[in-house]
């Protein structure tokens, strides 16, 4: 909902329980009121009548007060948006008009700078159904001067109000390591994180959040941002001296430069995304999760099919019999997605070759992919494919035919990771390339799903012949969702899944294009358990592909787990089985057929449930907990029991203290209340046990 209040100069936004307010001096200033609790219009009259700061020599009145600071005039704060012609750098802005609504419940504020000929539209948000406020800039060239570089365009700047101390969250780690939760005091100064690699990358989430030091899981305030891009991005987190904190946000590592503005072009930033809550860090993972499936994930509402996928079982070393193989092994196991992952097109029998072609190797595939399709159909699966469209081999027909198609500078090493190179997405033939090849790939067949894999980061991210080729960086991922938007509205029934080595690809950005992400190469169960526990502080569990696989696991480090463990550690998201099933015996498969059995019965509370975190991985017990309506299903694991000792008991939440709820794995009935307060004890013991506990209020 949008308020414009008094003389039409405050404008206030509020959501289900929150509110945020800017107000417009006469002086074009746009200044934070309020981002917090819901407020009333009154209150938000009563913010604007405070005067700014008083007058402190080598100090700026409107630093920490700003809504967007640009670079220019008197701000000292790291500024949200750097532009520059030949002759003058920097900008200096005077307000347009406001306009409101539009059937989107949008604020759009504008603005306009006459020396560079730029108009600045200011972008709010805020749902009627959430307390998550999108915020995101346009920028477009309206003069006839030299064209504006457009060096910096933040999608937002956060203000949070003082406090005594403050607590930065934020998800940290690599390849295989995905996700990690850390927090850490917020000193004075000014903390960056983000990726320079060209996609949104393993080494951080981009996303952010600030508590007062003293929230919890349960209870406390916490402000939260996320990005929605999916190529080089940077979060800044200001703790300025007076005590504000300020979090801009938006695409590119650095200020070397965006776009060059040509006559009547428009930047469009991504969105960044807040969120405060005064339930504490739950119930901040609880609304991002709700607005995420809302208004985010494509077709949330419909649940994620148990999947299972040929790699680990197979590597390059394929063939259609041996896939058959594994799909009668897997449909007898209840598996309603069987994928083919790499290696069935060109001339893939390693690494080295057949990125870029693809068409189906005619040695491995003579009838191409539709009888093995048919077949999968024919056992009650779906059927999917992987697929690395952004990636080239030097061995291989597309590169032979267009070496130039690859990002490159002129005279260097064309640097090689996995032995592939980046295509040029930024070019409008490559992407039209593309388009027709994959076009023709799903039509070929009844392809229902596939996995888009980009296994390396840019290196020599050049352009040869272009104009300004540090465009390349921001319209890769332009091209990227064209394609993506092409496909799916081409091939609707087709869902389809962002990988990247794992986790390297994993923001709001492409999670508005893809119906699943793949969380992490590393599919050791106890592994799993901290990159899961990271990647739910911000996403759903119906986005989160789990994997359960061979043990001991042979990927990464030898250990050696139960199926159970296995099992119940990957029923925490989307539940897939990848490993090598003509290798586990009649007793496992029919195991693993139980625990099937048992996802699909609380894959409605897990994929569509609201999230409890009991206990976090670190602890000696672990536990997460899914309540949907009367449904819960709690999933528990003990990493080792010490000393003999019983497990601590596992207290409940989102219950109601007055109802009963019966378990279904025993028959007993517990009070609310007790779950709540006392907690129940799990019977886990010894070394990597779990558990799946059902409960139903009666």
């Amino acid at each position: 909902m949008i308020e414009t209040v008094g003389d039409g100069r405050i404008w206030l936004l509020s959501g289900t329980k929150s509110s945020y307010a800017l107000l417009l001096t006469e002086r074009d200033e746009l200044l934070h009121l309020h981002w917090g609790p819901r407020i009333a219009p009154a209150d938000a009259e009563a913010l604007a009548a405070d005067p700014l700061p008083p007058y402190r020599p080598f100090e700026s009145r409107l630093d920490g007060h700003e809504e967007y600071p640009v670079e220019g005039g008197p701000r000292f704060v790291r500024p949200a948006l750097s532009v520059r012609t030949p002759e003058v750098r920097g900008t200096e802005w005077r307000f347009v008009a406001a306009h409101e609504g539009h059937g989107e419940d949008v604020l759009r504020l504008d603005f306009e700078d006459p020396v560079h000929g730029l108009l600045l539209g200011l972008h709010y948000r805020m749902r009627d159904d959430a307390d998550v406020i999108e915020r995101w800039v346009t920028v477009t060239r309206t003069g006839d001067g030299p064209a504006p570089e457009l060096l910096r365009a933040d999608a937002a700047v956060f203000t949070l109000p003082p406090r005594d101390r403050r607590r930065l969250s934020q998800l940290h780690g690599r390849w295989a390591a995905e996700s990690r939760l850390v927090r850490s005091e917020l000193t004075h100064g000014e903390k960056l994180i983000g990726s320079r690699r060209g996609h949104t990358g393993h080494q951080h989430l981009p996303w952010v959040a600030v508590d007062d030091g003293a929230a919890t899981e349960e209870s406390g305030e916490v402000y939260g941002c996320a990005l929605g891009w999916s190529g080089s991005w940077r979060i800044a987190v200001q703790y300025l001296p007076d005590g504000q904190v300020q979090i801009a946000g938006g695409a590119g590592h650095d200020d070397s430069g965006l776009l060059l503005l040509g006559p009547g072009e428009t930047y469009v930033s991504p969105v960044f995304a807040g969120l405060w809550s005064d339930g504490g860090f739950g119930a901040a993972s609880r609304a991002w999760h709700a607005w995420q499936l809302a208004h985010v994930v494509p077709d949330a509402g419909a649940s994620r099919p148990v999947l299972y996928n040929s790699w680990e079982a197979t590597g390059f070393d394929i063939s259609e019999e041996q896939q058959r193989e594994l799909a009668v092994r897997a449909a007898a196991m209840g598996v309603e997605l069987f994928v083919v992952d790499d290696a069935w097109f060109g001339r893939r029998t390693s690494d080295r070759a057949g990125l870029g072609d693809w068409t189906p190797n005619p040695d491995r595939f003579p009838r191409g992919l539709k009888p093995l399709a048919d077949e999968a159909h024919a056992l009650g699966m779906r059927f999917g494919i992987w697929v690395e469209p952004e990636m080239v081999n030097a061995d291989s027909d597309l590169y032979r035919a267009h070496p130039d198609w690859v990002q490159h500078h002129p005279g260097r090493t064309r640097t090689e990771f996995r032995n592939q190179l980046v295509l040029n997405l930024a070019r409008e033939d490559v992407r039209e390339h593309l388009w027709e090849q994959l076009d023709a790939l799903l039509s070929s067949a009844p392809v229902d799903y596939v996995k888009w894999d980009f296994n390396r980061c840019f290196t020599d991210a050049g352009w040869p012949g272009e104009p300004y080729p540090q465009r390349l960086w921001v319209e890769h991922v332009h091209g990227l969702y064209a394609l993506l938007d092409r496909l799916r509205a081409a091939h609707p029934r087709v869902a389809f899944e962002s990988c990247s080595g794992g986790g390297g690809r994993i923001d709001l950005g492409i999670l508005s294009r893809t119906d699943q992400v793949w969380t992490s190469d590393n599919t050791d169960p106890l592994d799993r358990l901290a990159i899961q526990h990271g990647f739910g502080q911000l996403h759903p569990a119906r986005v989160m592909a789990a994997w359960v696989t061979d043990s001991p696991n042979v990927q990464l480090n030898g250990r050696v787990s139960s199926l159970r463990f296995r099992f119940v550690s990957a029923m925490a998201g989307v539940l897939g089985i990848g490993g090598d099933l003509t290798g586990w015996s009649e007793a496992e498969l029919a195991e693993a057929r139980g625990w099937v059995d048992l996802y699909k019965e609380i894959r409605p509370v897990v994929q569509h449930g609201e999230l409890y975190r009991l206990r976090p991985p670190e602890d000696v017990l672990s536990a997460v907990q899914y309540v949907r309506g009367d449904e819960v299903a709690v999933l528990a694991w003990l990493p080792a029991q010490r000393y003999g000792e019983r497990p601590p008991p596992l207290r409940l939440r989102g219950l109601d203290p007055a109802a009963e709820y019966e378990c279904r794995d025993t028959g007993r009935r517990h009070r609310g209340a007790v779950l709540l307060h006392h907690g129940l004890h799990t019977g886990l013991r010894g070394d990597l046990d779990a558990a799946v506990l059902r409960f139903r209020r009666l």
